[in-house]
């Protein structure tokens, strides 16, 4: 019945048909250019976190699982993370390395989407990265045994104090468990809101990170 509905119908299209068309967006040839420009103008207009991205992977059954993590480095090499390697993505990107990203800012009305191979960051970049990190949260990936079953807040609580008097003043190390992944894309897609719902889409593609990227306009 509609009063059981849990979802609000959606705006009606006169709605879309007065939405303000943000003129021309895609102003960059290289996708990774065009991403950073579009990442640089969501940073000044969302209230959280404008780096966070949603990543799919698969498990060894071929069943997609998706979670959110945040972007921590882009270049022309890829997009990287950071995570426990023993977590359910760590085990799943080690069976199966790649994964899928989407980004979507609501705030500007865009959305932009990577697909493709996924590989792991070196020791050094890991540990640059970590030195980064508050102390507390240092000591967070030491006590945590991410993506499996826990009795109990408590016994985390009862980690993170026994790994902060275990290092007590000293520098808090990386554990050999947590790391970085880099995804380096072969397709992208940039997706902006448009009057009526005639959203814009341009896909970049290549066959291999070495080759160049080739672009197709795709309907909304």
């Amino acid at each position: 019945m509609a009063a059981d509905r849990l979802i609000p119908p959606s705006p009606s299209e006169e709605t879309y048909a007065v939405d303000q068309d943000q003129g021309e967006v895609f102003t960059e040839d290289d996708p990774i250019a065009l991403f950073a420009a579009w990442l640089t103008l969501a940073k000044k207009t969302e209230p959280n976190d404008p780096n966070t991205m949603a990543l799919a992977t698969v498990d060894a059954q071929g069943m997609p699982d998706l979670r959110m993590v945040l972007l921590k480095d882009v270049d022309a090499s890829g997009l990287t993370f950071y995570t426990n390697t023993e977590s359910a993505k760590g085990e799943q990107l080690a069976d199966s390395p790649m994964a899928a990203i989407c980004f979507h800012w609501k705030s500007i009305r865009r959305q932009v989407r990577f697909r493709g191979h996924v590989t792991p960051v070196s020791n050094e970049e890991a540990d640059a990265y970590f030195a980064t990190r508050a102390r507390s949260a240092r000591i967070g990936a030491h006590a945590s045994a991410q993506s499996r079953p826990m009795d109990g807040r408590f016994v985390l609580e009862k980690q993170v104090a026994l790994k902060a008097a275990q290092f007590g003043i000293k520098e808090v190390t990386r554990p050999s468990h947590w790391s970085g992944y880099r995804v380096s894309p072969v397709q992208i897609e940039f997706w902006v809101n448009r009057p009526f719902r005639l959203h814009d889409r341009l896909q970049f593609t290549r066959e291999n990170v070495s080759a160049d990227w080739k672009t197709a306009r795709l309907y909304p």
